[in-house]
């Protein structure tokens, strides 16, 4: 017999538990297969955008202009006396990292004849500045756009990933809170235009502070796109498919990533990869009229009659007959109908529940952790992603093998997760990143090893991403129903304040070559041990509540 005290709350909370309904329903049928596929197509753009600064902010080839020796309208980037004008490059023991100072070159001798052809003895080993340029007319970036030369300004080219982070820091924690109060479909399909629009419009900047400012608005219509696609992952499947929604969204980002190479191989120009990454998602505005809101959602905020019409719908899609229980479950309670304080409401009864979980020491203790874990796990996966063009070789086959080792890494991660849970698989996917990331800095030293630091660095990217696979799911399942979509946010906030930091790792090579691979290691094996305290979720129920999510 059910118990007298609150029978109403108590009631509705048993007779509309969503798990029990997706038993009938179907954990994974054929509408959430149908819907889950149109939510993952708008990743694919938003991870194009989150990479597309690597290339439309890369450093194309160039050097010196030497007026003693060529006229600046009628020159070519590569000539036979730049050996004697301008220094040869020296990248040794360096994996990754600034190389050079393309700003450099040989001073000329007082005597040296401006009329004749350049020789070993017009130049001096004398170094000084130059202040004009020669650039490979091979690729267009922003570099040439606005001749941001030399290391000196080498931080307005980190800069751009670290706005970039900062939007989806600022977007993330913001977008997060919003689709908790006022629905996840309106804020994702808000999100995928934000990223579009602002996108698109990066290549009318007329001036790099312009271009700056366009990316941090991008970055907060991306932020949002991944975590809310996720949490509708989550949230319309049963807890034994879980797994499945997270790991494939996953291949969709890693696809979206890669075909940022080949888009920048072919048109060797950011104004055209920026408008091929940006503008067809605009097309998705059409989600409004196709996908619906997400039925967790609705029931966590008593809006029964909305989620009685989905899924019954889903019932249908799906072929099933939902027993007289769970019709009878939507006809106990009548409709909530939307008043004007439900917000106000519902942004209390989130407060209330972050209260309660800070108040829990065991809680914070936890979710210390677990955000620790998520800020070194950005901190280190954008790092390998970003960083991937300075390894030596292709740049663009360095760049798409490096996003296309995420396939693998979180086929391992949903291999793992199954067999060996949560707590297991990221512990080891940590340890693996830590020590293949150190183990760089022992073989670069090695004449021709440059595939030896290839295959370990990818080996690192591939266990992080592994980490990032695992610590997605294993969040979600730690955190009550109310707050999972603004925990899952704020989570992603953290990690991308250790993404902040990421496009700035290879300024550390000019302190010492090893010292960005050694960063990257040790941090990494640092969030692996900590990985330890964290409790196993292994085919456990979603939590709703903060005493449920303290049991776990």
């Amino acid at each position: 017999m059910r118990s007298c005290s609150r029978p109403s709350e108590m009631e509705e909370d048993r007779i509309l538990d969503f798990d029990d309904m997706l038993e009938e329903l179907g954990e994974l049928g054929r509408f959430q297969i149908f819907t889950y596929i149109l939510v993952c197509f708008p990743v694919l753009f938003a991870a194009s955008n989150s990479l597309s600064y690597v290339f439309t902010a890369g450093i194309p080839n160039y050097r010196c202009f030497i007026p003693e020796c060529e006229d600046q309208h009628q020159t070519t980037y590569d000539t036979p006396w730049l050996k004697w004008a301008i220094p040869t490059e020296s990248n040794d023991n360096q994996v990754i990292g600034v190389k050079t100072d393309s700003c450099l070159r040989y001073m000329p001798k007082n005597d040296s004849d401006l009329s004749s052809t350049c020789s070993p003895e017009s130049f001096t080993k004398t170094l000084e500045k130059c202040n004009e340029w020669i650039f490979d007319d091979v690729e267009r970036t922003i570099v040439n756009e606005w001749n941001i030369t030399c290391i000196e300004n080498q931080w307005k080219i980190s800069l751009v990933g670290s706005s970039h982070f900062a939007g989806i820091v600022v977007g993330s924690l913001v977008f997060g809170i919003l689709a908790d109060r006022y629905g996840r479909k309106l804020v994702f399909i808000f999100c995928i235009l934000l990223m579009s629009i602002s996108g698109a419009l990066q290549v009318l900047s007329p001036n790099y502070i312009t271009f700056a400012i366009l990316v941090f608005v991008n970055s907060l219509g991306t932020s949002g796109v991944y975590p809310l696609a996720f949490i509708f992952g989550v949230e319309m499947v049963g807890k034994r498919k879980r797994e499945v929604t997270g790991i494939v969204l996953n291949y969709f980002y890693a696809i979206g990533e890669a075909v940022v190479a080949p888009i920048a191989w072919y048109t060797q120009d950011w104004v055209q990869i920026q408008l091929i990454v940006s503008v067809p998602a605009i097309l998705f505005l059409g989600y409004y009229w196709v996908i619906p809101e997400s039925v967790r959602w609705l029931l966590a905020n008593r809006r029964k009659h909305d989620a009685k019409k989905i899924v019954f719908k889903v019932a249908r899609i799906n072929r099933v007959v939902l027993s007289d229980s769970v019709v009878d479950s939507f006809r106990e309670s009548s409709p909530l109908k939307a008043k004007g304080g439900g917000v106000h409401k519902e942004t209390e009864r989130i407060l209330v529940v972050a209260k309660q979980m800070l108040s829990s020491r065991k809680l914070l203790i936890r979710f210390l952790i677990v955000y620790f874990i998520w800020g070194i796990n950005a901190f280190i996966y954008y790092g390998l992603s970003i960083n991937s063009t300075s390894l030596g070789g292709n740049k663009y086959l360095n760049f798409a093998l490096v996003c296309l080792i995420e396939i693998p890494g979180y086929s391992i991660a949903w291999i793992c997760i199954q067999k060996l849970g949560r707590r297991i698989s990221l512990i080891g996917s940590l340890l693996l990143c830590g020590v293949t990331c150190t183990l760089t800095i022992f073989i670069s030293d090695t004449s021709g090893s440059n595939w030896g630091v290839i295959v370990l660095f990818l080996i690192g990217k591939l266990g992080v991403t592994s980490a990032f696979g695992v610590v997605y799911v294993h969040t979600a399942e730690m955190l009550p129903t109310v707050i999972r979509s603004g925990g899952v946010g704020t989570a992603s906030t953290v990690a991308r304040l250790g993404a902040l930091l990421a496009p700035f790792v290879p300024l550390l090579g000019l302190h010492h070559p090893s010292l960005p691979m050694i960063t990257f290691g040790a941090v990494a094996i640092l969030a692996g041990l900590l990985a330890i305290k964290l409790p196993e979720t292994l085919g456990i129920k979603l939590p709703e509540s903060v005493e449920e999510a303290k049991n776990i």
